[in-house]
């Protein structure tokens, strides 16, 4: 009986999965962040250092909707590469990622080397560390000085 019961477990969940994740994706785009307001230049420096990123996502995965939620809310222009309908992306995050989990954020070094980092939490904490107001703030004050 366990054997036949697993199909059945299946189809709820991906039944599951259809129906609440265009919900989710329609609260989303009505309660997008706004994104922070920098000057020009700090934009375009921003702008530079995000296009060695890559965030591996699912569409309707609510971990991955809150690290994007939070690019938004930084004004990141983070490319997004979808591990769950593009078979070159999964294939990408599963080779040099590791395995197939996302949120996945990949940063390409100076060096030319990845680094592939799990867990939404993890992600915006190093994103917070990197781009966040307080990191901005503490860069243009020790410029000033």
């Amino acid at each position: 009986m366990g054997i036949t019961m697993k199909p059945l477990v299946r189809l709820f969940f991906r039944t599951l999965r259809r129906v609440i994740g265009p919900i989710m994706l329609f609260i989303d785009w009505l309660t997008t962040p706004k994104g922070i307001q920098r000057p020009l230049k700090e934009q375009e420096k921003i702008n530079q250092n995000t296009q060695n990123m890559a965030l591996y996502q699912f569409k309707t995965c609510p971990f991955c909707i809150k690290v994007r939620r939070h690019t938004k809310r930084l004004s990141l222009n983070i490319e997004t590469r979808d591990a769950q309908h593009d078979p070159t992306s999964r294939a990408q995050l599963v080779t040099g990622g590791g395995a197939l989990k996302v949120p996945c954020l990949k940063v390409t070094n100076e060096a030319g080397e990845d680094h592939w980092m799990y867990e939404s939490d993890d992600i915006i904490h190093y994103l917070n560390s990197q781009f966040g107001q307080d990191h901005f703030n503490n860069q243009s004050h020790a410029t000033r000085h």
